[in-house]
């Protein structure tokens, strides 16, 4: 799935809209997995969810990577006013570089352990040139209506980006879960902090199509 700039502004009664880019897959127990980031489109700005990979590494060898960086991809990069990384693992955050100088947010905790811990990101693609993080203690309006909400589970400092729409929440959660079935039985904090949030949708990293809660 790819997305054209046109289907990722705003509408012009002001709507916020969440659109999924593909950027990846990989191999994982025995089958390709997708690696989607996320664009929102709010009235006062553009935030890019995650940034995917842009390039091939050997820590990831075994994984197959096939890329469709967004630097391929007919999107105005220039575009984009905020970047959020949900963690920073390596396919999260292999394209933070294609972003110098724009405020990427992370949570303080997120990017002490990826800076300190060996074996936790690709360093190199962490600190790529002209990258700015933003560090984050805790929750952040981001934009009125979106904010930040930390969600400790898949790594101590991963974080969700809430989306507000005049009804029930979008919520787009990175690794927070990784398959359906960790959201229909949630088990880690971050987990059950999404459930919590009574959301319409959840768009996850590693799926084609959003979670919805079952029906009543």
């Amino acid at each position: 799935m790819s997305t054209a700039p046109n289907d990722l502004r705003a509408s012009a009664e002001g709507a916020v809209t969440v659109t999924p880019v593909f950027v990846a897959d990989l191999f994982v127990e025995g089958e390709r997995m997708p690696v989607y980031v996320h664009v929102i489109d709010h009235p006062d700005g553009r935030v890019l969810v995650d940034t995917g990979m842009t390039e091939l590494h050997p820590a990831l060898a075994d994984m197959d990577p096939r890329l469709r960086p967004l630097s391929d991809q007919d999107i105005d990069l220039d575009g984009i006013d905020l970047v959020v990384n949900t963690h920073l693992h390596g396919d999260h955050c292999g394209g933070n570089r294609l972003f110098p100088g724009t405020p990427i947010y992370v949570q303080r905790r997120e990017l002490d352990d990826a800076r300190t811990v060996d074996g936790y990101t690709i360093r190199d693609w962490l600190e790529a040139p002209g990258v700015q993080y933003v560090p984050v203690d805790g929750e952040l309006e981001l934009l009125p209506g979106v904010r930040l909400v930390p969600a400790p589970g898949h790594t101590a400092g991963s974080q969700v980006v809430v989306v507000e729409t005049g009804g029930r929440p979008i919520v787009v959660v990175g690794d927070t879960a990784v398959w359906f079935g960790e959201l229909d039985d949630p088990r880690t904090e971050g987990q059950r902090l999404v459930r919590a949030l009574d959301p319409e949708r959840v768009w996850l990293s590693h799926t084609h199509e959003p979670w919805r809660p079952p029906a009543d």
